[in-house]
């Protein structure tokens, strides 16, 4: 028994939720989202809550149940709050600069890694060493972050790459003569 997916989630003023054939909708200040829906969950849209529980009794509709509830959270917090990762880069010479819809890095290859910012995501530069990546839907603005940390993972002898902030890299100590 899910114990997430018995809350109700709760939709704030000025956010209005609409559910069109298999498709769950959610509007808010900073945008709409939508998810589909799961024939093993019924979903029951009230005017100030959504509510989450399973259709049926079997074991994919229990494993499903919280799941789907964190999804409709989702939705609605990506369109009143929405989501943000904070990425640093440790390394000399290594750096950011963001252009319009895309980002700029230099992290020591022969050229220059430039990536294409998805429509909805925002990526500002701070400083040459601080990339912020905000928007509304937390599955693309995590998946940026990923793509990104993945040109150049932290490594533990110097801890020279991208992190996430607040990630914490172990640290190895070198060879001893």
């Amino acid at each position: 028994m899910s114990r997430i997916g018995k809350k109700a989630v709760p939709i704030p003023s000025g956010v209005t939720a609409t559910r069109s054939g298999s498709e769950l909708s959610v509007k808010g200040p900073k945008g709409t989202l939508t998810m589909p829906l799961s024939e093993h969950i019924s979903y029951d849209l009230q005017s100030d809550a959504i509510g989450v529980t399973p259709a049926n009794d079997t074991k994919r509709a229990r494993a499903f149940w919280g799941m789907q509830r964190t999804l409709v959270q989702n939705l609605v917090t990506g369109v009143t709050e929405g989501f943000s990762k904070k990425l640093l880069i440790t390394g000399v010479g290594y750096r950011a600069a963001a252009q319009g819809r895309n980002l700029k890095l230099q992290l020591g290859y022969s050229h220059d890694v430039n990536i294409d910012v998805p429509e909805g995501i925002e990526v500002k530069t701070p400083d040459a060493t601080t990339i912020e990546i905000s928007g509304s839907d937390k599955q693309k603005v995590g998946q940026l972050a990923a793509e990104i940390r993945r040109w150049r993972k932290p490594e533990p002898y110097k801890g020279k790459g991208i992190k996430y902030a607040g990630e914490f890299i172990f640290r190895k100590e070198g060879k001893k003569k």
